[in-house]
C-alpha cells in the first residue's frame, strides 16, 4: 500500500512542477526578451561605419591631393620663367611635407579638438584645444560625421591645410628665398590656417554666428588671397616687372594641364565636404561643374573682346576663378546660383588682375590675391544671396534673393573678419621672418633665376 501512495504522491509531484513550469516560463522567457531586446537596441545606436561615405571621402582626399601636385605645381610653374619653374614645384612640395606634420602633431586638434570649449576655456572660441594632438585618443575604430573613420576625416582635412598656403606662392614667384619662404609658410600655417579653420569648421565663433563656408570660401581663398597681397605689396616687384607690359609663361601646355587637376581635384575639395556619398554631394558635384564652365566662357569673352583674341591663359584663369567661387556655397545654392556665381566672378576678378592691379602697380605675380583673394571675397557674399532651402531643406538657411538678408550681413561680417585677421597676420609674420632671416633673394640671383641658385638644378638643360 505505501508503495501505490508513494507512486501516487511522486505522480502528483511531477506535475505540479510541469504546472509550475508552465505557469513561470512565459514569464522568465518574457525577461530575457526583454534583456535581448534592450541589448539590441544598444547595438543598434552604436555607430556602425559607414562603407559608402568612407570610400567617397578616400577618393575625395585623394582628388583634393591632386590640386597641390601636380596641380598647383604645373599651373603656377607654367606661367613663370623657365628659371623659375623648379623653385614653384620645390615649394609646393614643401608644403605637402611640413604642413602634413605640422597637422597630425596638433593642427588638427587646435581645428577639430573640443577640449577648450568643453572645458569652458574662453580660447575655446578661437582654438580647439589640445585633446586630439598626435591624434590622440582616434584609433581605426573611431568614427566622426557621416560614419566615416575619424583618420580619413583627418586626412581630408589635411588636404585643406596643403592647398591653402600653396595658393600664396603665386604672389611672390620668383623672387622669395627659399628658407625665408619656408619659415614664413611654417608660422603662416600655426598662425593663421589653424585658428580660422576652428573659427569656420571647428565650433568657432564664426560657425556659432552662422556663417556659412561650405568647402573654403574664408578659409582657404581668402585667408590666402589676402595674404598673398600683403606678401606681394611688401616684398616688392619683380626687378624687370614693368606695367602693362606682362611677362610671358614660359609653358601654357603646363599651364593647361595644371588647371585641368584643378578642375578634377576641386570635385573632392567641394563635393566631398558634405562627408557623405548622398544628394547634397550631387549637388555640390553639379554646381561646382556648372559654375566653372560658365566663368571660363565668360573670361575668355571678355578676353576676346578687350584684347581681341580669346587666350588659354584667360580661359584657365576663368575657370580657377570659378571654381574658388562656388566653394563656399557648394552646399546651399542650386543650378540658378551655380550660374550667376561663375558669370559675376570673372568680370570683377577679370577687372582685379586687368584694371586695378596696374594702377595700384603691385606686382601679384601670377594673380593670387586677384583670383582666389577676390573670387573668395565674391564667393562669400554671394552665398548670402543665393542659398536656397532647396538645397539645404525645410528650417534651412537661405539668402537674400529668397528673402533673409540676415544670412548675407552674416556673410559680410565673416569676410571682414577674415580678411583683417589674414592681412595683420600676413603682416607681422612677415616683419619677423624678414628681420630674422630675409625673405627676398638678391639682384643677381633674381636675374639668373632661383633654380640653379636655390636648388642647383635646372629644368632645362638644352
Amino acid at each position: 500500500m505505501s508503495r501505490h501512495i508513494i507512486y501516487a504522491i511522486s505522480k502528483i509531484g511531477i506535475m505540479a512542477a510541469i504546472i509550475m513550469a508552465c505557469l513561470f516560463a512565459p514569464s522568465a522567457y518574457a525577461q530575457d526578451t526583454v534583456k535581448l531586446s534592450e541589448e539590441i537596441t544598444i547595438v543598434e545606436e552604436t555607430p556602425v561605419l559607414n562603407s559608402g561615405n568612407t570610400a567617397w571621402l578616400i577618393v575625395a582626399t585623394i582628388l583634393v591631393l591632386l590640386m597641390s601636385i601636380p596641380g598647383i605645381a604645373l599651373f603656377y610653374g607654367g606661367l613663370v620663367r623657365q628659371k623659375n619653374i623648379l623653385s614653384i614645384i620645390m615649394q609646393t612640395l614643401l608644403i605637402v611635407g611640413v604642413v602634413s606634420i605640422l597637422w597630425v602633431a596638433f593642427g588638427y586638434s587646435w581645428a577639430f579638438g573640443t577640449s577648450f570649449m568643453e572645458s569652458g576655456n574662453p580660447l575655446g572660441a578661437i582654438i580647439g584645444g589640445f585633446d586630439k594632438a598626435f591624434l590622440h585618443g582616434i584609433t581605426i575604430n573611431t568614427l566622426t560625421t557621416g560614419d566615416i573613420p575619424e583618420l580619413t576625416f583627418v586626412m581630408f582635412q589635411c588636404m585643406f591645410a596643403i592647398i591653402t598656403p600653396a595658393l600664396i606662392l603665386g604672389a611672390f614667384a620668383e623672387r622669395i628665398k627659399f628658407s625665408g619662404y619656408m619659415v614664413f609658410i611654417i608660422l603662416w600655417v600655426i598662425l593663421a590656417y589653424f585658428p580660422m579653420a576652428h573659427w569656420v569648421w571647428g565650433g568657432g565663433f564664426l560657425q556659432q554666428m552662422g556663417a556659412i563656408d561650405f568647402a573654403g570660401g574664408t578659409v582657404v581663398h581668402i585667408n590666402a588671397g589676402i595674404s598673398a597681397l600683403v606678401m606681394a605689396i611688401m616684398l616688392g616687384k619683380r626687378e624687370d616687372y614693368r606695367i602693362g607690359h606682362p611677362i610671358t609663361p614660359h609653358n601654357i601646355t603646363f599651364v593647361f594641364m595644371g588647371t585641368s587637376f584643378l578642375w578634377l581635384g576641386w570635385f573632392g575639395f567641394n563635393a566631398g565636404s558634405g562627408l557623405a556619398a548622398d544628394g547634397l554631394a550631387a549637388n555640390a558635384f553639379m554646381v561646382t561643374h556648372i559654375a566653372t564652365a560658365v566663368a571660363a566662357v565668360t573670361w575668355m569673352l571678355i578676353d576676346w573682346f578687350c584684347n581681341k583674341k580669346p587666350t588659354t591663359v584667360g580661359a584657365c584663369t576663368g575657370a580657377v576663378a570659378g571654381l574658388v567661387a562656388i566653394t563656399p556655397a557648394a552646399g546651399t545654392v542650386d543650378l540658378l546660383g551655380a550660374f550667376f556665381i561663375g558669370l559675376i566672378t570673372p568680370v570683377i576678378c577679370f577687372f582685379m588682375v586687368a584694371v586695378v592691379k596696374p594702377k595700384f602697380k603691385y606686382d601679384d605675380a601670377l594673380d593670387a590675391f586677384g583670383v582666389h583673394g577676390i573670387g573668395g571675397i565674391v564667393g562669400s557674399i554671394l552665398t548670402g544671396v543665393f542659398a536656397t532651402q532647396y538645397i539645404t531643406g525645410e528650417g534651412g538657411v537661405e539668402g537674400a534673393l529668397y528673402g533673409d538678408w540676415h544670412q548675407l550681413w552674416v556673410q559680410i561680417v565673416a569676410t571682414v573678419v577674415s580678411i583683417l585677421f589674414s592681412a595683420v597676420i600676413t603682416f607681422v609674420l612677415y616683419k619677423m621672418v624678414d628681420s630674422l632671416i630675409g625673405i627676398r633673394v638678391d639682384r643677381r640671383v633674381e636675374e639668373e633665376g632661383l633654380d640653379i641658385y636655390e636648388h642647383g638644378e635646372s629644368a632645362y638643360n638644352s
